[in-house]
């Protein structure tokens, strides 16, 4: 997709019914590297703010994204996402646009893992029982959310204000987390539940979907090879 010629999103096509259907860009951003992340610990609904490292992926993650002029952004209440969206828009020169901030796309909540070394967990309960945890759809962490759970506050958000926008043509910007991103990612890729055990969102990259006006993706492009596991 070749999507730094089309930035406006007024374009238009034609379906073959003779009606207008408007092509808007959504582009999502997992925040950057925060400091729990760098500490190797389970982060969920800790609010831990960006590491260096994450405040220098999302200004490299506005120098990929420049030549969009969007017409909003969502983000998550959590301080690492906020402050990501922060500097990605400060970079580019767009923090006047329209921004709401929303809980329904918070991380999930990782229960009593959060806060905790990640080595540390995987000796006490196990590799492959901290990897079903954190990858399948279903399983819960004690205390914690499932990506099941995650997906049922952020989908209906998603459809009813940001893809709603999108729809409506205007290009929109959303900064959040691995989990709740994952969740909307199954949604657009049309990904099956066995599917989203590989899916991993690295920090600060950007995924680019081009969308029209009747939600359909038509195009879809990651700005940077996906890199370690760090959520």
């Amino acid at each position: 997709m070749h999507y730094q010629n089309t930035l406006r999103s007024t374009e238009t096509n034609i379906d073959n019914l003779g009606r207008l259907i408007h092509m808007a860009f959504l582009v999502l951003v997992r925040h950057g590297q925060s400091q729990l992340n760098l500490e190797n610990r389970f982060s969920g609904w800790i609010d831990t703010p960006l590491s260096r490292t994450g405040k220098q992926e999302a200004h490299e993650c506005a120098k990929k994204i420049s030549g969009f002029e969007f017409d909003a952004a969502y983000t998550s209440d959590m301080v690492r996402s906020v402050e990501t969206l922060d500097i990605i828009l400060g970079d580019i020169r767009q923090s006047g646009i329209r921004i709401s901030k929303s809980r329904a796309i918070n991380e999930r909540g990782y229960g009593k893992l959060q806060g905790k070394n990640k080595d540390y967990v995987r000796r006490i309960y196990g590799k492959e029982q901290v990897r079903i945890w954190r990858r399948s759809y279903d399983a819960r962490p004690p205390g914690g959310e499932s990506l099941a759970d995650t997906a049922a506050r952020a989908l209906p958000f998603f459809k009813k204000r940001i893809l709603a926008d999108v729809k409506n043509g205007k290009n929109v910007l959303v900064v959040a987390h691995g989990n709740s991103l994952r969740s909307i990612l199954m949604y657009l890729d049309k990904l099956a539940k066995k599917d989203v055990m590989e899916l991993n969102i690295s920090t600060g990259v950007p995924y680019i979907y081009e969308i029209d006006g009747r939600g359909h993706v038509k195009g879809k492009e990651i700005l940077q090879k996906q890199t370690k596991d760090n959520f």
